[in-house]
């Protein structure tokens, strides 16, 4: 079913659209599947969950965090991932900046949008994402590479297009600013119920989960 499930998303993405597969709570064994059929990149939201994957599909697949990262996670982190896809605070970055430094590394990073103004989620809110980006640019172990939003978890895909509206305004905003450093690549936008919107909305990286794996069992 996996195989089956990747190989349909993978027909019918645009060109350019990057399939992130989310595997909160996936076994070692459903990720191998999911790589098996074409994923190139494993989005996970626990620093702690990842570690088997990485050690087992090694050179196969980058490995994206996706979830919010607490400041004492930031060195196991910076050695799991090739991205971190929710950068919220000048905090957090200099937390990250501060393990890249000490490791020998660059870590690319997405500025992750409350494009929703919800309080029980995390990211910067829309009018402050360019200050956030001006102050973490020159941080040398970080690179700032695009945006993330998270969007509503479920409800009419619909409901979710003036979030996705919303975040391509502010991407298209800080790249016409052309700050040296950053790098305005990723729109990062969009999960299993929602991510053909966020496509139309310009998103160039979708985060998907149950469309690939089935529901969670928890």
């Amino acid at each position: 079913m996996i195989k089956e499930n990747v190989k349909t998303i993978l027909k019918e993405l645009p060109k350019g659209v990057e399939l992130v597969a989310a595997t909160k709570t996936r076994t070692l064994d459903e990720i191998r599947e999911a790589v098996d059929a074409g994923v190139k990149i494993i989005g996970a939201n626990y620093v702690q969950e990842v570690q088997e994957a990485v050690e087992a599909l090694a050179g196969r697949v980058k490995f994206h965090f996706i979830g919010h990262l607490q400041k004492n996670k930031a060195k196991k982190a910076v050695e799991l991932f090739d991205m971190i896809e929710t950068v919220d605070s000048a905090e957090i970055a200099r937390a990250i900046d501060k393990r890249c430094v000490a490791a020998g590394k660059v870590m690319p990073v997405l500025v992750e949008i409350n494009s929703g103004r919800e309080p029980q989620k995390f990211g910067v809110m829309p009018e402050d994402a360019v200050i956030l980006v001006r102050e973490i640019v020159d941080l040398e172990g970080i690179r700032v590479m695009g945006l993330m939003t998270m969007g509503p978890f479920e409800g009419d895909p619909e409901d979710a297009r003036p979030y996705f509206s919303r975040t391509k305004k502010i991407f298209d905003q800080i790249k016409a600013l052309k700050i040296p450093g950053v790098e305005m690549k990723y729109l990062s936008m969009g999960m299993t119920n929602s991510y053909q919107v966020a496509i139309e909305e310009g998103a160039n990286m979708v985060r998907i989960g149950t469309k690939i794996f089935g529901h969670r069992k928890y």
